[in-house]
């Protein structure tokens, strides 16, 4: 599974840095969401991320498979 936010900003005409604004979290954690580099999200963070873009959690995800 890979987030699609950058995808998302991108279809609602904003920015990486007005999200992170928005969010509040710490650059460092934001970045990390934002460019598919975290291991896991809370769900809490995943809500407000929704509620921000105003879309649903199926909207922010997308399946991808390595080839194997």
């Amino acid at each position: 599974m890979k987030l699609r936010i950058l995808d998302i900003l991108k279809e609602k005409n904003k920015t990486k840095y007005w999200l992170y604004i928005q969010l509040g979290l710490s650059y460092q954690n934001f970045n990390k969401i934002v460019n598919n580099e975290t291991k896991s999200i809370k769900f809490e963070n995943l809500k407000t991320i929704c509620d921000i873009l105003e879309c649903t959690p199926n909207d922010l995800f997308d399946e991808y498979y390595s080839g194997n």
